[in-house]
């Protein structure tokens, strides 16, 4: 038993004063709702802005009283359906023991199971993840993602644990999870966010299974995972792929070429990228593949700017040795001020950082045409409205940063049907190209090179299907985002939610509304 209780969080405490350090809490203490003070989301906002869920709910009520569902869906909708807190015990290397502060909110249940990631952050709270969930609701319905919403958190740095203590931490917040119904395959199934990733993703799994031996499905609890691990290739690029995909479509667009007098083609744009961790590594390195010109990348301590480009890559690696972009470059500008380079000349921005970094203390300061938001709620209401005036295009976060929870859903699926894509169709399908092949060659009389009959004949892989099917779905919701907003002659952010309000009222309406009546 001891060492059972050591893998799961604590070391000399009995099982009974274990199970008694959780507890549950449903969402009306208002005491609970702490507001997020940090500088780096209060810089650009004024007092007065609203907070990151107020935000959240102000988005979404524009939109409803444009959408033309009922108000008692929509009351329904607005609400956060469940919610858990839990505090646990972990020991620390001298002994002592720290509790520790955790949550998971599920706003949505209108489609099961719910999704969304877990975030290891000190500045998690109730509210930020109550937004956060609400957030994803809306953003699985955009993309047409079968999933409610949903987001949970461990406040704690990790950084300022060891590894050990840290899958410690993990597990005993999935075995909460467990004993709670908070976690399953068909009930709700997490992600990596900020401070996790595939390694974390891996301790959730594993714990599930532990108390979960008989679900044949007990890879599909979680998304994010390693390869060996039942994850899926193409999701640690997903998001930032998402960005660029979304950004590329938009651009095609005439009317946003018309208001920002940009081409229309991506080797023809600069962009910044406020950011250098997996979203905004990505969408930079894509830009930068498809010929766009990399003039600015923000972090944490400073932020590095250069007119005539930065080597995406040279600069990861230097990132990764350093921690800094200072002496990178000779001919690059480094601003002290991280959020400096928000302000900076470029076509596009993608802020890909914290919420609330664009607010009126900043937003007249913006060069950009176009802001693509890949982080959550990077602009706070008041300044949106304010950049719209200015005929700046803002593409929103429940649109452009969905990317990640779509390539969530293809791992998902792989995970209940047990088969690698592509492992069933792969060979058919280059047989079938080579038979075309030999039949074009003789009928031409000429034979292909071999590296074109490769070019050719090449069937479909895992990663070939996942970009296929990310593409499609961004490109069919950026487009239905464009037409709602032509229809009703709203912002793409208003539209958005529009379109994300009415194909859930569509699910509660068709399924009857269980004893709501």
């Amino acid at each position: 038993m001891s060492i059972f209780l050591k893998r799961f969080g604590v070391a000399s405490i009995s099982a009974r004063k274990l199970a008694g350090a959780a507890t549950i809490s449903r969402v009306t203490m208002p005491a609970m709702l702490r507001y997020m003070t940090t500088a780096a989301t209060q810089t650009a906002s004024n007092p007065d802005e609203p907070t990151f869920l107020k935000s959240v709910e102000l988005y979404y009520d524009r939109a409803a009283k444009l959408s033309g569902v009922p108000g008692g869906t929509l009351s329904h909708l607005r609400a956060v359906d469940a919610l858990l807190r839990v505090t646990f015990p972990i020991e620390l290397e001298d002994g002592k023991y720290e509790v520790i502060e955790a949550y998971r909110a599920q706003h949505s249940r209108h489609r099961l199971p719910v999704k969304g990631g877990i975030r290891y952050s000190e500045e998690v709270d109730l509210q930020e993840v109550e937004a956060l969930a609400s957030l994803m609701t809306y953003k699985c319905a955009v993309v047409d993602v079968p999933f409610g919403g949903a987001k949970g958190g461990i406040k704690i740095d990790p950084k300022k644990y060891t590894v050990e203590q840290l899958e410690r931490i993990t597990r005993r917040y999935t075995m909460e999870l467990c004993q709670k119904k908070f976690i399953g395959p068909g009930i709700d199934v997490p992600a990596p966010d900020v401070g996790t990733g595939p390694r974390e993703m891996s301790w959730i799994m594993d714990t599930y299974r532990q108390f979960n031996v008989d679900d044949v499905n007990a890879a599909g609890c979680v998304t994010g995972k390693p390869l060996s691990q039942g994850g899926v290739r193409g999701r640690t690029e997903a998001t930032g792929l998402g960005v660029y995909y979304g950004l590329r479509e938009f651009l095609s667009y005439p009317q946003v070429q018309k208001r920002t007098g940009l081409s229309g083609k991506v080797k023809d744009v600069s962009v910044i990228v406020q950011g250098f961790g997996n979203v905004g590594y990505y969408a930079a390195k894509f830009f930068e593949n498809n010929g766009a010109k990399i003039v600015g990348i923000g972090e944490r301590d400073c932020s590095i700017y250069d007119p005539n480009g930065l080597n995406v890559e040279e600069l990861q690696k230097h990132y990764k040795a350093h921690s800094s972009f200072r002496n990178f470059s000779a001919t690059s500008k480094i601003l002290e001020e991280p959020t400096e380079i928000l302000e900076q000349e470029c076509d596009i921005l993608i802020p890909a950082a914290l919420e609330r970094q664009i607010g009126l203390r900043n937003a007249d300061k913006i060069k950009a045409k176009i802001i693509g938001e890949g982080a959550n709620g990077p602009v706070t209401p008041a300044a949106h409205e304010y950049l719209e005036k200015r005929g700046i295009v803002v593409v929103p976060d429940l649109l452009l940063n969905a990317g990640g929870v779509t390539v969530s859903y293809f791992e998902w699926l792989k995970n209940l049907s047990h088969v690698r894509f592509g492992r069933m169709n792969k060979k058919f399908d280059e047989s079938s190209r080579r038979k075309l092949l030999d039949l074009v060659e003789t009928n031409a009389g000429r034979e292909l090179t071999e590296l074109e009959r490769k070019t050719i004949v090449h069937g479909a892989e895992e990663a070939d299907l996942i970009y296929s099917g990310l593409e499609d779905t961004m490109i069919q919701a950026c487009q239905e985002t464009k037409q709602t907003a032509e229809l009703k002659n709203v912002d793409y952010r208003t539209a958005a939610y529009i379109n994300a309000i009415q194909k859930i009222a569509v699910v509660y309406k068709d399924s009857g509304m269980l004893f709501m009546k």
